[in-house]
């Protein structure tokens, strides 16, 4: 297969995998935009964690917020649990990798705040932690998902939001990961300062 062949592919995949989830997450996104919003609007933060390239989903999500999406506003609440070398390693080194998000989820977590996590697999340990983290807190819990939803699935309690996209392959998942980050920022941006992208 030529690179132009194997390009297509992806894009042909990539543009399959965003048209199978958009009935499947269409409401629940517009659900997980409106939570978000309210929980801002109320002066609460989100605390937003992934591993790999759903850290850089963290990250993504939480610049949007705390900079601009496209309308310039204030800025709002929202902390990438990623973004802390000195906490990630100190955690790490002095206790397990799996502690990383759930000690910071205990620190800076109150009940009014939302944790939202980006897991494709589902399957790691320190989401797990962070997500039983704050559901001692009472935080709310908004997962973004791919392939079954693994372990994390089975910890999400029944106001949870779980954003799984049908989907097997992870660069899928990540690809329809990005839009919906997109939806959220103009749907938050819409809700509180009555403007669309």
């Amino acid at each position: 297969m030529n690179p132009g062949e194997q390009i297509s592919q992806h894009f042909a995949r990539s543009q399959k995998a965003l048209s199978d989830a958009l009935p499947v997450l269409n409401a629940k996104i517009a659900n997980s935009a409106a939570a978000m919003a309210e929980t801002l609007d109320a002066g609460g933060k989100l605390l937003i964690c992934g591993n790999g390239g759903s850290a850089a989903d963290s990250l993504h999500l939480s610049s949007e917020l705390l900079n601009k999406f496209v309308l310039e506003r204030a800025p709002l609440a929202a902390i990438s649990l990623n973004s802390d070398v000195s906490a990630l390693t100190s955690i790490a080194n002095d206790f397990a990798f799996e502690y990383v998000f759930s000690k910071q989820v205990e620190a800076l977590g109150k009940k009014q705040d939302i944790l939202v996590v980006f897991t494709t697999s589902g399957n790691s340990a320190n989401i797990s932690r962070a997500i039983k983290s704050a559901n001692q807190i009472g935080m709310r819990v908004i997962a973004l998902s791919g392939k079954t939803g693994g372990a994390a699935a089975k910890l999400l309690l029944e106001d949870a939001i779980e954003l799984r996209v049908p989907n097997d392959e992870t660069a899928r998942i990540q690809e329809v990961h990005g839009l919906i980050i997109h939806c959220l920022c103009d749907l938050i941006d819409l809700q509180l300062f009555g403007a669309k992208a």
